[in-house]
Order: structure tokens, then sequence, then C-alpha cells
């Protein structure tokens, strides 16, 4: 979610586009399992590779967005979906060679599902971790490089770069008048976003031992909008509060409800209420924005 506060700030609304930093990502986690590094050493070079990658797909992105301002969210959508059905012919053809990620009965392409746990898997939950008994487990490492991501979002805002965003996104007429070049802020924006889901995704993985490619980001924009939806975001405004409130609200209320209703009707039907659940709440959030506007 902290990847839609700079695209939000400058105006260029909801981030659906989410899937361009997720694949920029995938892309740097897939090369570093071919150079097989492992550890931290492993997991840093999977950043520093995605992180080229989401700067030439955020100025791309950028450039479409310019054109279409008024539009953004839409054709946002659209470029996601684009992107990751593009990339599914990717993950066939690129010259993968890992045993680690290849299909054994051919010898090419990516498997939909790569385990990392034999290179930087737990990397970052693991350090500094606090463990008592068999049922708590603190990953303070993850929460450091979260609480480190967002001291940095927020240090930039209020840089000057970053006050010009903001400026881009309150009143793009006042911040043209001021010297401010609206389409350079809207790029800077969007390549920042890009590039915080890059590292974000990698966190995912690092945290759940695996990668999964093709289809799988195709609709991981719209958990992530509707979170921050939740957290008391506008299309408008965010800011790292709505960031933290909204996860905890949308992951709470979808891990709990199905455990809960499964004790009401003494039946197993997590999986369905999750579903139910989750899609419930992104529809709301996705209406809701309409409410704030006005």
């Amino acid at each position: 979610m902290l990847a839609m506060v700079p695209m939000i700030q400058s105006g260029c609304g909801l981030n659906f586009g989410l899937p361009l930093g997720i694949i920029a990502g995938l892309l740097g986690a897939c090369i570093s399992l071919e150079l097989d590094v492992t550890g931290m050493f492993g997991f840093g070079v999977a950043i520093l590779i995605s992180i080229p990658f989401a700067l030439l797909f955020g100025w791309l992105y950028a450039q479409i967005l310019n054109r279409v301002k008024g539009s953004e969210m839409m054709i946002a959508t659209y470029v996601g979906f684009f992107a990751v059905a593009m990339m599914c012919l990717g993950w066939m053809l690129l010259p993968f060679k890992s045993p680690y990620m290849i299909w054994g009965y051919g010898g090419e392409g990516l498997r939909t599902t790569v385990s990392v746990e034999a290179h930087w898997m737990h990397v970052l939950n693991d350090f500094l971790s606090i463990r008592i008994g068999e049922r708590f487990f603190f990953p303070t490492g993850m929460f450091l490089f979260l609480a480190m991501m967002c001291a940095a979002v927020h240090f930039f805002m209020r840089t000057k770069s970053g006050a010009a965003m903001a400026a881009v996104g309150t009143n793009p007429d006042f911040a043209r008048a001021a010297g401010v070049s609206v389409d350079k802020m809207r790029t800077l924006s969007v390549m920042m976003s890009t590039v915080i889901g890059a590292i974000g995704i990698l966190v995912y993985e690092q945290s759940f031992g695996f990668i999964q490619l093709y289809m799988a980001p195709f609709y991981m924009a719209f958990p992530a909008v509707a979170a921050i939806l939740l957290g008391g975001a506008s299309i408008r405004k965010a800011g790292l509060a709505n960031v933290i409130i909204g996860t905890l609200l949308f992951q709470g209320v979808v891990t709990m409800t199905p455990s809960v209703i499964n004790s009401l009707i003494e039946s197993d039907m997590s999986e369905v209420l999750r579903i139910i659940v989750s899609n419930g709440m992104i529809l709301y959030a996705l209406t809701r924005k309409e409410i704030v506007k006005r």
C-alpha cells in the first residue's frame, strides 16, 4: 500500500498499474535466483536488479498517464492487465536455466510457483526476530525494513520535490504558475510508486518463501487500493497513517471474519468466506471514493 502514496499525492489517482512494479520485482527475484546468490546478499541483489526495471517501467507508465489526465485510474487498470498478460509470454521465453525455476519436463520456461527457500527465505523475518514458545513469533527485521521505507517516503515528501509533488496534486494550475513542471512531478511519483511496488513484492516473497509468476499479479492492485481507502485516504490525499490503519483494518477483517462465521455455522467455508469478504471490502472501498470526492 505504501506504493499508493506518491501517485495519490501527485494527483495521478490510485495506482491500479501496480502490477508493473510487481513484475519488476519478480524479474529481480528470478535473476537473483539465476545467479544463485543466497542470504541477505541475495535479497539485496534482487532489490538492486529490480530497481532499474521498475524505473524503466515506471517512466513508460508515466508517459501514458501524462497523456490521459483525468482518466488515469481507468487507463492504469488496463496497463497493469496488459503488462501481466505480456509477461506470461516472457516467463516462458526468457532464457532462465536455473533448475530451481524451470519446468522439469521441458527444461524451458519458468514454473508457476518458484521456491526461494534455498536462497533468501525469511532473511528479513529472522533478523533480530523474537520468538516466545511455539506460537509467538515477531519478525523484527521485516518491520524495521517497513519502518525504513515509510521513513524514506515521509522525509521525501518534506523535501522541495515532495512539496512540489503535493502542490501538483492539490492544484496543478497553481503549481504550474509557480514554475513547477507538472508532468515531471507526475512522472517522478509514478516511478517512485513502481519502485516501491517492486521492493514490496520482494519483501512478500522472502516472508512467504515463494515467487508466483504468470497471472498471479493480475489483481494484486485491488486489495492495496481497497486497504488504503479503508484507512481513510481519498483519491487526492494519502499519508502513512492511512497506510498503517488500512493494512490493519483490511487484513484484520479478512483474517478474522472467516473464523468467526465458521464457528457460527459449524462448517468449513473459510476460503469462500475469505473471497466474499475480501471482494466485498474492495467493492465498498472503490465506491467510497466517490463519497469522499463529493
